[in-house]
């Protein structure tokens, strides 16, 4: 067995991974900059893991984890290199994790899923992962969120199926080659990379599609129309995979105009109903008996930070979700509008990097249509530096009824708290300290 060091082990991908190869036999150090639950667990199962980032962390004879946010200044990178180290990114450890469950296990291996695309592929991964394991199907995976119900993000288990979310942010979703593909949506996102916008993103893509056996791809989204190749379809209308009779929380699932299978949900919105449809396809392609598992779909209440509760207190209830999107902040709220009414919905906005907001300033502006309040935090840069004329107070006044508050997360709930009646509904949105609202508020 192998000996892996994680830089910066405590965020929620790397320390998938850190979990995951502790449950197949590895040896697993780290560190990080502070502890934190994820730390904690890590522990817990076996790992050493160090606070703050020094030389003197890194083991000899280790293969070295970073994500593409440490830098070649990092002094555990620094020590690697002297130590002659092999150095992965991530995404490399990932795809070779990936490569060897489909090795692995019976019958030639695991099956290999992996679920892309802009928004949705921690829900989609994640209530995959966890309808197969509640089927008793003891999948492996590593998803990008926790799931709540089995308390976790990652698992290493001897069964057919390995699922994984493939994240598109820094190209390196290029890397894999899954039995299955599903790719939810596609939209204009992280311009930092994709400079060129769409074009580098659909050129990504099509990179990946090549690679992958079976495609199961969003036929309602004009993103994936930009794509080459013939795809297993989804979607509400004319597509492989439809549902119809949306309604009481129940979908029938239809495969080429034959009745597939009836599944309850009991999450909110029509990104969710998509979301299911996309689990529901790529489970069957992979040759799941959905019949059997669809009792599994309604007891999954999300993942960690999809409009997750939080707290509550004095008749305010306080949501957290990750949406950092304009199309993710839009499905957000209109799920908290349908459920609450949008007079009772404060919507507490993070801008998550500065050229995110450069870039989607106008696709921001009209994302907030479905609360009553919307309040404006400083920028969570993401290690970016600033970009002049790009801030969370000069967007909160271009954009009607929105106020903005500046300051620590801490602040912000010591100013908004006061402003607070029984009735309201407080959505948390982004993807930074955004997630320490609710605790401040409930303090």
């Amino acid at each position: 067995m192998a000996k892996y060091h994680f830089i910066a082990i405590g965020g929620i991908g790397m320390s998938g991974l850190a979990k995951y190869l502790l449950e197949d036999g590895h040896t697993v150090s780290g560190s990080d900059i502070a502890d934190s639950k994820y730390v904690d667990k890590l522990r817990e199962m076996g790992a050493e893991v160090s606070v703050g980032h020094s030389a003197d962390n890194v083991p000899e004879g280790a293969i070295v984890i970073k994500s593409t946010a440490i830098r070649d200044n990092n002094p555990e990178v620094i020590r690697a290199k002297e130590l002659g180290l092999p150095i992965y990114h991530r995404s490399d450890l990932l795809k070779e994790i990936a490569e060897r469950a489909q090795q692995e296990g019976n019958d030639g291996g695991k099956c290999f899923i992996g679920f892309s695309g802009t928004h949705g592929k921690t829900t989609t991964s994640g209530l995959a992962s966890y309808v197969l394991d509640k089927a008793g199907l003891e999948p492996s995976f590593v998803d990008g969120g926790i799931i709540p119900e089995l308390n976790t993000n990652a698992q290493h288990r001897g069964g057919k199926y390995f699922v994984a979310e493939l994240d598109e942010s820094d190209g390196t979703i290029v890397k894999y080659s899954p039995d299955i593909l599903v790719i939810n949506n596609l939209e204009e996102d992280h311009i930092d990379f994709y400079t060129n916008g769409m074009s580098d993103l659909v050129e990504t893509f099509n990179c990946i599609v090549s690679q992958s056996k079976k495609v199961i791809a969003n036929n309602d989204n004009e993103g994936i129309k930009l794509l080459k190749g013939d795809f297993i379809t989804f979607g509400l209308n004319d597509a492989d995979y439809t549902a119809k009779s949306i309604n009481n929380e129940s979908l029938e699932i239809y495969h080429h105009g034959e009745l597939l299978t009836t599944v309850k949900i009991q999450l909110a919105g029509i990104h969710n109903v998509y979301n299911t449809l996309a689990v529901v396809a790529a489970l069957n392609e992979a040759g799941v008996d959905v019949k059997q598992i669809a009792q599994f779909f309604y007891p999954f209440t999300g993942m960690g930070r999809r409009f997750q509760k939080v707290c509550e207190f004095d008749g305010i209830q306080v949501y957290d979700d990750y949406a950092h999107h304009p199309t993710e902040i839009k499905a957000a709220l209109q799920a908290a509008a349908s459920k609450f009414g949008k007079e009772n919905v404060a919507a507490v906005f993070q801008p998550h990097r500065f050229t995110r907001l450069q870039a989607l300033w106008s696709e921001f502006k009209m994302a907030f249509e479905n609360s009553g309040r919307i309040i404006v935090t400083d920028v969570y840069a993401a290690s970016e530096d600033p970009l002049e004329g790009v801030n969370s107070e000069k967007f909160a006044s271009e954009l009607p009824n929105s106020e903005y508050i500046s300051g620590s997360m801490q602040e912000v709930a010591q100013k908004l708290k006061p402003t607070l009646k029984s009735g309201d509904v407080v959505v948390g949105l982004g993807a930074g300290t955004i997630t320490n609202l609710g605790k401040e508020l409930c303090r």
